[in-house]
Formats: C-alpha cells, sequence, structure tokens
C-alpha cells in the first residue's frame, strides 16, 4: 500500500479515495448492480422503483397523467387521517458495509418530506418482502434527520455492519427521486472461493443446445455477460396452459465441477418462473442433480451453493416451473474434475 492510499474501517486500502467524499464509492443499490425497490407501503403518485434508477431524475413540466404530475421519483399520496408515516424497502444490489447515502428530492419542490429516516438489516436467503416489512429489528441509521427540496440531503454512515437491505421512511408523506446508498462490497463469505469460472458464460464457449420455448426471448441471452438492463435483455417464454414446465439445455465451456449456481430473475415482476431445478450430464450420460426444485422471487439475484459432485459435467438443463422469464443464469466452477 502506497502512503497515499486511504484505508477503511477495516484497514483495507481505498485506492486514494477522499475519505471525506463517500460518493466516489460504488451506490450499492442503483438498478445495474442488481438492487431492487422490494415493497412500499404506498407509491399512489410515482412508483417505487424509480428510487435506484441510474442517472439523475429527468422532469418535464405539465405532464399530467390519471394521478396528477408524472415525477421521476417515489411520491405517496397526502396522509388524510391515515397514521404514520410511509416507507419503501430496498434490497442492495451487492451487500455492503454502508458510508453513506444520499436522499435526493430532485425536482420534488411543494411535496417533499420534512423528514427521513434510513434504516437497515442483514438478511441470510430470499424470504418474501412482506415478511421483512414486518420485522421489528431494523437498525437506525440516520434517524429522523430534516431534508430540503429540490437537492440532493447527504448522510455521512459511521457503521461497520455488513447489510443487505436499507428501509427509507418519509415523515410523513412526499416524494423522493432517488435514493444512493455508497459504500463497500461485502459479499457472503460462505459464497467465496467456491469457483473462478463461470461455465455457462457464452465468452467462455458456452453453448444454449435447445429449450422448449423462446415466443418472447432468446435463452442465448441467459448466457450473455453482464447484468441485464431491461426485462428484455433475458429470456422469456409464453405463458403456458397445460401441466408442463418450460426448460433449457446448455453445453458448458468444458466438462466441469460446479461450485455455485446464480439463477437472476431481475426485470421480471410478474413473470418470473416460481420455482426452478438444475441438473447436469456427465460425458457418459449420467444425470446429477445439482439443485433441487427451489422458490424463486421476482426480481432477484439467487445464489446457490451446490453440493461436491464425484464427477464433472458437460451439459446442464434448467428447468423453470411453470414458465416465466429468467435474466441470467451463472455456472460457476472449475474445468476437468
Amino acid at each position: 500500500m502506497s502512503g497515499s492510499d486511504s484505508v477503511d474501517g477495516a484497514g483495507r486500502a481505498t485506492g486514494g479515495l477522499d475519505p471525506t467524499d463517500f460518493t466516489l464509492l460504488p451506490d450499492l443499490a442503483v438498478r445495474p448492480l442488481g438492487g431492487s425497490v422490494i415493497w412500499a407501503d404506498d407509491e399512489f403518485f410515482a412508483e417505487k422503483e424509480n428510487l435506484i434508477n441510474p442517472g439523475p431524475s429527468e422532469y418535464r413540466p405539465s405532464t399530467f397523467g390519471h394521478k396528477g404530475q408524472i415525477y421521476d421519483g417515489w411520491e405517496t399520496r397526502r396522509h388524510r387521517g391515515r397514521p404514520g408515516d410511509d416507507s419503501a424497502i430496498v434490497r442492495l444490489g451487492v451487500p455492503a458495509v454502508i458510508r453513506g447515502i444520499v436522499v435526493d428530492t430532485a425536482w420534488f419542490k411543494g411535496n417533499y418530506p420534512p423528514a427521513v429516516s434510513v434504516s437497515a438489516l442483514e438478511i441470510d436467503g430470499y424470504p418474501p418482502a412482506e415478511t421483512i416489512a414486518e420485522r421489528d429489528d431494523w437498525v437506525p441509521l440516520i434517524d429522523h434527520a430534516p431534508v430540503t427540496g429540490d437537492s440532493r440531503n447527504r448522510f455521512p454512515i459511521e457503521n461497520e455492519n455488513r447489510w443487505t437491505h436499507v428501509r427509507l421512511t418519509m415523515h410523513p408523506d412526499g416524494g423522493v427521486a432517488r435514493l444512493r446508498v455508497h459504500g463497500e462490497g461485502r459479499p457472503d463469505p460462505n459464497l467465496l472461493g467456491l469457483g473462478p469460472l463461470d461455465l455457462a458464460a457464452l465468452e467462455n464457449g458456452a453453448l444454449v443446445l435447445d429449450c422448449s420455448n423462446r415466443f418472447y426471448s432468446s435463452p442465448n441471452q441467459l448466457l450473455y455477460p453482464g447484468l441485464a438492463g431491461k426485462m428484455g435483455d433475458g429470456w422469456e417464454t409464453a405463458r403456458r396452459r397445460d401441466d408442463g414446465n418450460d426448460w433449457v439445455r446448455i453445453r458448458l465451456a468444458g466438462p466441469g465441477l460446479i461450485r455455485l449456481a446464480e439463477i437472476d430473475t431481475s426485470y421480471f415482476l410478474g413473470n418470473s418462473p416460481g420455482s426452478a431445478r438444475l441438473t447436469g450430464r456427465t460425458t457418459d450420460g449420467t444425470e446429477l442433480e445439482l439443485l433441487a426444485r427451489t422458490d424463486l422471487l421476482p426480481d432477484t439475484r439467487h445464489r446457490f451453493a451446490i453440493s461436491p459432485m464425484a464427477a464433472s459435467v458437460e451439459e446442464v438443463r434448467l428447468d423453470i416451473y411453470p414458465d416465466g422469464g429468467l435474466a441470467r443464469l451463472r455456472l460457476y466452477g472449475e474445468l476437468g474434475g
């Protein structure tokens, strides 16, 4: 480490980033990294999903929809005898130690909240959003802080814990354009070291051999590099009207041992599969169950450890039940075995 490097709270070099400007750190809630607004108690005027869109909020005056002026942000109705405050929950695209939060009220001038709070949780697995919203062990990061309208309200955070979800609360209601959660990624240590190579990547030589249905989009997009940018970047099947299920067969980059699977339903909200199963095929045709049929959530990057196998596999079949769409499939491991 050079003498000019800054260090974080754990003593790691941060590459010379100005420790007083947390906005130089990545926004780990942003949509392209896999962040998702999983729940809100109200979004009457403007959708909660806008909170984590990349880029600044946009505004066009005198553009009215059926519910009023259209805002590029999250806006709730005025409280009229409705008790409490309005909240939205964001699942971070990358679990993180949070160094700072920006509550951006751009374009909200007569309808911004007078104050906000932000709290956080570290959650294992994939519980439903309603279960997360009902939890009472949220840890305060920002406690009832005043904010101003049409401005980027910055809040440095001093907390070394790892978080997976944040909850933004407006006191009592109003609109927020963007929520930026800046920090340092902290992946699940139980998943580290499970595989350095994506055996299902097109760029590594993998190939879709066949699939049951490609009505809306090609299954090849499952194997594209990077994160999906929209629902059309993945694979989506037609709605089934029978008792079957959809599937795709993939030839891996080469025979290998799979250690970690990622099944990504990002952007698929009302049309994600209910569950999925992974089956491997060895060079001699033997089938091995890699992942038993497992429930999936909408708009989520699921990661599953795969039990060590006695033999390598050269093909994988992904079954989805009964139909729907996926953004990406990653199968990490090593060649050979």
